[in-house]
């Protein structure tokens, strides 16, 4: 039985995303060929890999048969069902895409399911340290900005991104969750990686689930999940391209998801709101506290939080990490103006007054046009330009006009997306209270200016449903309620019916399918009217899919 020795404990233990020190490998077999095989994975031709190291891996990793890495065999068992896969061939060389997914869509997905019990063996960066060590470690291969936050952090990681690829730098992109395709969320310079990229990256990191796998069948816990796959898939694709940099967005939380053992020289917190209550806890502190759990050692945080409470968990964890922090309002400050005075410019945009404030010196404010519309963008924006001076202080060449190239260009799907004109429809992946009360505000003169009114609504049932209803009771004349198809989180058409009665709506019309509810929904809003979605990223992207009746 191996024991672990001087392990850790307090609040850094799991928060640092580094092994404890003087902590010895739960695996060693795996660990101890990292050093061997790093360098040949990402910097050798497969044909080149030396034949004594390759037996060392395959000792690591349980009885791999003796082949390049690129040839090894996909598992054919997953510990998040413990299905058998399809019958497989003796390699992975005519690896699809297709079987790829289905191979991962078996795994543990707390995309689709929220655990009702937390325990050591639900969340956790040990499982995930594992994982890359038998890959060859390749987040130690790219600096990363790291992104976590309630709300916004999805658009600051577009934006930062953006901000580089303009600049002339490569940049890897990893957001969650999709939209459309599950490409979406792996990007180098805003292009979502290939299918035969990512089937690739599929091949290298199947072998070692497989082996994990096995040590957890065992020891009776699971094995990696699909979030933790992807995110391994993620820094794999990379390490390969060698992009310098890359702009990462938490998954859930901060201090225990699997982005959490990236290497960043920058750390960022978006806002701090309730969600994920179950998980992160049930006061905005403590919701704080599992965020600021990305805040490293010695590494710059830049915070929008302006909660009084969550800022003081931020700053009290800066403090103790000796991270210098940036906060939003204190050393920097976002006002955010519409254009012009037509109801239909709360659609396209605004722009940004940015200022620094230093003391002792009087600093000039900065103005950029930004693509997405709302204030909360706005406040989004001036993360990323704050991101961008601290960044260019760290090396990256970042000029003024690239900024605000990057920044009147970047958009994301169903974010404050215009489907259509006649009539009018607006879909927005807000799925919780704060998010619901910043689409309303920037709504605010579409609802006076068009009648009638539509919301379509869907929500997970983890959420809170009626709160966010009543963000926007008396702002609509009519709401069609529906359930989403791709998410078995999704909520009643019953419990959304009695939401809307406890929130203060009228009868809701209910429809079986997103498609059937925005058709419902334009023709209740009639080709002078509005219809607005929301309430789900898995309603946005099942509803845009199908085109607007004009």
């Amino acid at each position: 039985m191996i024991q672990k020795r001087g392990r850790r404990t307090g609040p850094d233990a799991e928060g640092s995303g580094n092994p404890a020190r003087g902590s010895r490998p739960l695996y060693p077999a795996i660990a101890s060929t990292i050093g061997a095989y790093r360098n040949v994975l990402f910097r050798a031709p497969a044909a080149n890999f030396p034949v004594e190291k390759r037996g060392v891996v395959q000792e690591a990793i349980h009885s791999i048969p003796k082949r390049s890495p690129r040839a090894w065999p996909i598992h054919r068992r997953c510990s998040g069902s413990l299905r058998e896969m399809p019958p497989s061939r003796k390699d992975q060389s005519s690896l699809t895409r297709a079987v790829a997914l289905a191979w991962l869509d078996r795994r543990i997905n707390y995309e689709r399911a929220i655990p009702q019990k937390i325990s050591a063996g639900t969340f956790g960066l040990a499982r995930m340290r594992r994982l890359l060590a038998a890959i060859g470690a390749p987040q130690q291969h790219f600096p990363v900005v790291h992104v976590a936050g309630t709300k916004g952090k999805g658009s600051t990681v577009a934006m930062i991104a953006a901000i580089l690829a303009e600049a002339g730098h490569t940049v890897g992109r990893y957001m969650s969750p999709h939209v459309h395709n599950l490409e979406e969320r792996i990007a180098i310079n805003d292009r979502a990686i290939s299918a035969s990229d990512l089937v690739n990256a599929f091949r290298h990191v199947m072998p070692a689930v497989d082996a994990l796998d096995r040590i957890a069948e065992k020891r009776n816990t699971n094995g990696p999940t699909w979030f933790e796959i992807m995110t391994a898939i993620a820094m794999v694709h990379f390490a390969r391209k060698k992009v310098p940099i890359a702009v990462i967005e938490t998954g859930l939380g901060g201090r225990l998801d699997a982005t959490n053992t990236a290497q960043p020289i920058l750390s960022i917190i978006t806002s701090i709101s309730l969600d994920h209550m179950a998980i992160l806890g049930t006061t905005i502190e403590q919701i704080a506290g599992e965020k600021a759990g990305i805040i490293k050692r010695g590494c710059t945080v830049i915070s929008g939080v302006n909660d009084g409470p969550a800022s003081s968990v931020i700053a009290a964890t800066a403090t103790r990490r000796r991270a210098p922090l940036l906060q939003l309002e204190r050393d920097f400050q976002a006002e955010h103006r519409r254009y012009g005075t037509s109801p239909l410019t709360a659609l396209a945009g605004g722009e940004l007054e940015f200022r620094r404030s230093v003391p002792g010196q009087a600093t000039a404010p900065l103005l950029f046009r930004i693509g997405m519309p709302g204030r909360h963008q706005a406040i989004n924006a001036a993360l990323a330009v704050m991101a961008a001076q601290k960044l260019e202080a760290l090396g990256f060449h970042l000029p003024l006009p690239a900024i605000a190239r990057a920044l009147q260009k970047v958009h994301l799907p169903a974010r404050i997306e215009t489907l259509c004109q006649r009539p009018l429809v607006v879909v927005d992946a807000a799925h919780n209270v704060a998010s619901m009360q910043a689409l309303i505000e920037t709504l605010e003169p579409i609802l006076a200016a068009f009648c009638p009114r539509v919301l379509v609504f869907a929500a997970s049932n983890d959420k809170q449903i009626e709160a966010m209803l009543a963000a926007a009771t008396d702002q609509f004349e009519h709401i069609v309620v529906t359930r989403y198809a791709t998410n078995p989180r999704a909520a009643t058409l019953q419990r959304l019916t009695e939401a809307c009665i406890q929130a203060g709506w009228p009868q809701p019309h209910a429809a079986h399918s997103p498609q059937e509810a925005l058709h419902l929904a334009q023709s209740l809003a009639t080709p002078q009217g509005f219809v607005c979605i929301a309430g789900s990223f898995f309603l946005a992207s099942e509803i845009g899919s199908y085109p607007c009746a004009e």
